[in-house]
């Protein structure tokens, strides 16, 4: 799959995947819904991160959420 491309589709497999990899319990945080694609390549930018660090440390983890809040619809 290309992720590349602005889509809901590509939005979705991206959110779902950062849920999974930050161990987000409260999974409606990453409602693709909530998210614009205008920010795509914002949260794009924020996956690829947490794809290559891999391991990341309780704060890394806390401060990828914070931002991914605040690119969150109003």
């Amino acid at each position: 799959m290309n992720l590349e491309q602005p889509s809901n589709e590509n939005m979705k497999v991206i959110l779902d995947e950062l849920a999974e990899r930050l161990k987000v319990a409260n999974r409606g945080l990453l409602d693709h819904e909530d998210y614009d694609l205008k920010k795509y390549d914002e949260i794009k930018f924020m996956y690829d991160m947490v794809v290559q660090k891999g391991q990341l440390s309780a704060s890394e983890t806390q401060a990828f959420i914070d931002e991914l809040k605040s690119v969150r619809k109003a």
